[in-house]
C-alpha cells in the first residue's frame, strides 16, 4: 500500500459498523531510512462471542517494523473499535487484525499478541507474526503477564 492523504486525521469520524467497513489510513514513513519497531497497545479491546453474543475482552499488543508506510493511529483506533459489535472467535479477531495490517501496510515485519481475559474459566492467548523478525531491530517482550487468577 502506498501512503495516502489520511481520511480520519483532523476530521470528525464515526465508529465503523464493522471491521470490514473500517478504512485504515497509511502515511509515508518519516524515517524510512531507519530500522525501528512501532508498538500499539489496546488494553481494552472488545468483540462479541459468535456463539453467545456475550462480550469478550482482550489486551492487544501490535508490533511492527515499518517499510514505506506507517498506520495512522486514529484510523487504527476506529478499526479496533469496530470489533465491539463484531462476532468472532479470539483466534479470528487476533489473526485477522494482524493479517489485514500486514497485507495493507506491507511492513517489513509484524506481530500481534492477543491476551484474552477468561470466560468460562479459561484465558485464551493468540499470537501471530508475519515471519522471522529482522535481526537488527530491538524487539522488547510484549510485557503482558500471563493470567494468574485471583491471588
Amino acid at each position: 500500500m502506498t501512503a495516502m492523504t489520511p481520511m480520519h486525521l483532523g476530521q470528525p469520524s464515526r465508529l465503523p459498523a464493522s471491521p470490514q467497513e473500517a478504512v485504515l489510513d497509511y502515511v509515508a514513513n518519516p524515517r524510512a531510512d531507519a530500522r525501528y519497531m512501532v508498538r500499539f497497545v489496546s488494553p481494552e479491546f472488545t468483540s462479541l462471542c459468535p456463539v453467545t453474543g456475550q462480550p469478550d475482552f482482550a489486551h492487544l499488543v501490535i508490533d511492527y517494523v515499518p517499510a514505506a508506510t506507517i498506520v495512522e493511529s486514529k484510523s487504527l483506533k476506529l478499526f479496533l473499535g469496530a470489533f465491539r459489535n463484531h462476532c468472532a472467535f479470539h483466534e479470528d479477531c487476533t489473526v485477522g487484525i494482524g493479517q489485514r495490517l500486514f497485507a495493507e501496510m506491507a511492513p517489513l515485519w509484524l506481530r500481534i499478541g492477543g491476551y484474552w481475559y477468561p470466560r468460562g474459566g479459561m484465558p485464551i492467548d493468540v499470537f501471530w507474526q508475519s515471519g522471522a523478525p529482522p535481526a537488527d531491530v530491538w524487539l522488547p517482550d510484549q510485557g503482558v503477564a500471563p493470567y494468574r487468577g485471583r491471588g
